[in-house]
């Protein structure tokens, strides 16, 4: 195996067995469970895979520990021991020290490593949302964030750009609700807004028990992607921001996602046909506009940041609103 090597303070150092140990399971959690980044990640530096795929390797951890648990209070026990991990209250786990490590070179705000975990243990039990806000705060949560953290794993250094990551991340959780209603209702879980549902004549609780009538509930899925692209298009606009290189494998990531809604879109948003998968030869055609995306964007006239898209997120990291713009220094954390 060829050695690896990572800076730090004091300049260029060999990894040790457990750090690369944890980035090689890492990259296997990542080829596994994210199908759509780990195509996009071809365009990533080897060093920039590896941060990428601890970052994701932490994110899903988190996702695991309250999916997977025997009790939902364990779960959330579990979570919160994490969270303890990265204060520095409790000894760290080695995929811990490791997202910590990259925290620490790549300026990422552990604010947003906390607001996911926080966004995480909301899913335990019963989940209802009532509003479009409240969508909006659960997909900050849950992938907004993680479009935060990955800024500092690309390298991204304009401050205007992290409004427009984090509303690529909430672009992609809609997407992924819409996808999975079906699945997430079984769950007890009901992402989609049930003032939109009850507009639509759809009860909660029947979709809960998988009762659903497809005429009633395709105009709501189609309504809530209108609003997952309003989100994608202000993704666009921060593209410019992103390194050339890695700009590639983030626009190819988001084409293919929004390529889901247009798969519902083709099923005339019936929901109970089962998940929504973007065959090969389509994400092929996404990440050929995703090369032609990337290598434009710069060229672009910038629009400033839409601040309507987050009136539910103020005072979170990076977010924009009716309120003074965050610095860079200031969401992630620095001084």
């Amino acid at each position: 195996m060829a050695t690896r090597w990572i800076s730090n303070s004091a300049g260029w150092v060999e990894m040790s067995d457990v750090q690369t140990q944890v980035v090689d399971e890492s990259r296997q959690v990542l080829a596994r469970h994210a199908r759509t980044f780990s195509l996009a990640a071809v365009f990533l530096s080897e060093r920039q895979r590896d941060d990428a795929a601890v970052v994701y390797a932490f994110c899903r951890t988190v996702d695991d520990l309250v999916d997977e648990a025997e009790d939902p209070d364990v779960g959330r026990r579990d979570v919160e021991a994490l969270g303890e991990m990265l204060r520095g209250t409790r000894p760290a786990s080695p995929l811990a020290t490791a997202f910590l490590e990259v925290a620490e070179r790549r300026g990422i705000p552990l604010q947003a490593a906390h607001d996911l975990m926080d966004g995480v243990v909301s899913d335990v039990g019963d989940v209802t949302l009532e509003d479009d806000s409240d969508l909006v705060q659960y997909g900050y949560a849950v992938a907004g964030t993680v479009g935060l953290m990955m800024c500092g794993v690309i390298g991204v250094e304009k401050d205007w750009a992290l409004a427009h990551a984090i509303d690529l991340g909430v672009g992609m959780q809609i997407t992924n609700i819409c996808r999975d209603v079906m699945e997430d209702a079984e769950r007890g879980r009901i992402y989609i807004p049930t003032r939109r549902l009850v507009a639509a004549g759809v009860e909660p609780e029947a979709l809960r028990r998988g009762i659903v009538d497809p005429a009633r509930m395709a105009p709501v899925i189609r309504d809530v992607l209108q609003l997952a692209d309003r989100y994608y298009a202000s993704g666009d606009q921060g593209m410019a921001a992103i390194p050339a290189r890695p700009r590639m494998a983030i626009c190819a990531a988001s084409r293919v996602y929004r390529a889901i809604g247009l798969e519902l879109r083709r099923r005339d948003y019936d929901v109970t046909l089962g998940r929504a998968v973007v065959p090969g030869w389509r994400k092929s055609i996404c990440v050929s506009q995703a090369v032609a995306q990337s290598i434009f964007s710069p060229v672009l006239p910038h629009r400033p940041h839409d601040k309507t898209l987050h009136l539910a997120l103020q005072g979170r990291p990076g977010v924009a609103g009716g309120f003074p713009q965050l610095t860079r220094a200031d969401a992630l954390g620095r001084p």
